[in-house]
């Protein structure tokens, strides 16, 4: 049974959380997904079996767990899990997050942790509080209530960082580091230490994430790979091809094969309007 329901957050959270999935899938065997970068932080608040993630780079910053917090990373990780995990998944905004956590993002960027091991507040024991509810409109419901208490008490970010963090999503990862820094009146050094603090990855690190997501989206949309890579700011098809295997271990060509072979009753992406995971069947 597989069940995945989206829903956007109360209207005075929008901006900052992105919504929230709910879902419930049983699986026999086993399932692999490889996630992909994409700038969004994801807090699974979990009631059913764990869920392990992998980092093929770095296996010390794989974890697993019923529930678990990820930062935004700079390379996929792969999500494996069996039997049965229920719960909602939380799509915040690295600035949220931030927020939220109140520990430098800087710290768990590549980390998959459970999320009362960085904050005990509001996560502990909300996992619980979820499961205890009949239905999805009540969780949706309490998320919303206990975010925007916890996040009025978060501390306040740069807005510098905030600046510099949407300039970058604006721009889909095309704008030098260089005018980033002029326009905020720091030193490139210093806007990558304070930007790193409240985002997780260096903005040079992010536009590569953007750059990627939009070469994704131009390719699910229907353009080959070669005019995906020209339009999201490549310079040609081998700087595009060796940058996507460095960021998510496959080839273009090997990624798009694993997103069409899925089932349409599989859901891939998880966040609104960007590509976030693909399927795998084999074990590469």
């Amino acid at each position: 049974m597989h069940e995945l329901l989206s829903r956007p957050a109360a209207a005075h959270l929008r901006g900052e959380v992105l919504g929230y999935r709910g879902f419930r899938f049983d699986v026999i065997g086993s399932r692999r997904r490889l996630l992909v970068p994409d700038g969004v932080v994801k807090v699974m608040l979990g009631f059913g079996d764990p869920l392990r993630v992998v980092d093929p780079c770095d296996p010390a910053c794989s974890g697993s767990g019923v529930s678990l917090a990820n930062g935004i990373r700079a390379t996929a990780a792969i999500g494996e899990h069996t039997g049965l995990i229920r719960g909602v998944t939380v799509l915040l905004t690295p600035l949220a997050a931030h927020r939220l956590f109140g520990v430098p993002m800087s710290e768990w960027s590549r980390l998959s942790v459970a999320p009362q091991e960085l904050c005990r507040r509001p996560w502990a024991g909300l996992p619980a509080r979820l499961a205890d509810i009949p239905d999805w409109d009540g969780r949706f419901a309490l998320l919303d209530r206990v975010l925007h208490e916890a996040l009025a008490g978060g501390p306040a970010g740069s807005p510098e960082v905030a600046w510099a963090w949407r300039r970058i999503q604006r721009t889909h990862g095309c704008t030098r580091i260089e005018e980033l820094a002029a326009e905020t009146g720091w030193s490139r050094r210093h806007l990558e230490r304070r930007f790193r603090c409240q985002i997780g990855l260096t903005p040079k690190s992010a536009a590569q994430v953007m750059r990627l997501q939009t070469a994704l989206r131009l390719r699910e949309t229907g353009s080959n790979w070669s005019d995906a890579a020209a339009q999201a700011g490549y310079h040609d098809q081998p700087h595009f091809d060796r940058t996507f295997r460095a960021m998510t271990g496959r080839t273009p060509t090997a990624f798009h094969a694993n997103r069409t072979a899925a089932s349409p009753h599989d859901a891939q992406d998880f966040v609104p309007g960007q590509v976030t995971s693909a399927l795998l069947t084999d074990h590469a």
